[in-house]
């Protein structure tokens, strides 16, 4: 898949949803919300491959089901074989480009989310590529400051099979936490 035009931003968290929809309009913003009964994915891949906006604004990460499994697993409440299911399903989809990872994840109130959610968003992920995992409050004015102030940092560790396969063995209490 060819690079983008704009750079990708996943916004994640319970009011993403409503942030995404308060960045539509902006001059240099695409933002592309969820509708009912939406192919979200396509849409996605859509605005992404025609946009010429300096941004493309969603809130479907690519990495959601792999997060909620390796939370489960640490937890102890996803049935055995779940991580690894899920972290298959992510490459698969990453391989036939059905998904991409964005270039930023901006998680909206880190300190609400349960310890192990946190230490998935800025233990494991910001671990593997700092600056790439930034907080914000759920609002759509500090949201819009915040892209306005991503930082460069190194892209997600390519390809990325080696780095999914070895999530089972970083532990939560043990993955640096890195809240900006």
């Amino acid at each position: 898949m060819a690079r983008p035009n704009s750079t990708v931003v996943v916004i994640v968290g319970d009011d993403a949803g409503r942030v995404v929809a308060g960045l539509d309009g902006l001059a240099n913003v695409r933002a592309v919300p969820r509708a009912p009964g939406d192919d979200a994915g396509r849409r996605v891949r859509t605005a992404v491959a025609q946009s010429h906006a300096a941004y493309v604004v969603h809130d479907v990460d690519p990495l959601a089901d792999v997060g909620a499994a390796w939370a489960g697993f640490f937890d102890g409440t996803a049935p055995a074989g779940t991580l690894e299911v899920a972290v298959e399903a992510a490459l698969q989809s990453l391989r036939t480009e059905a998904t991409a990872l964005p270039d930023y994840y901006i998680v909206l109130d880190p300190d609400a989310l349960p310890e192990t959610r946190r230490h998935w968003w800025f233990g494991v992920l910001a671990g593997a590529s700092p600056n790439r995992v930034v907080p914000a409050a759920a609002d759509v004015a500090t949201v819009r400051g915040t892209i306005a102030g991503l930082r460069s940092g190194r892209w997600w560790p390519d390809p990325p099979d080696e780095w999914l396969h070895g999530l089972g063995r970083v532990v939560p209490d043990r993955a640096v936490l890195s809240t900006g």
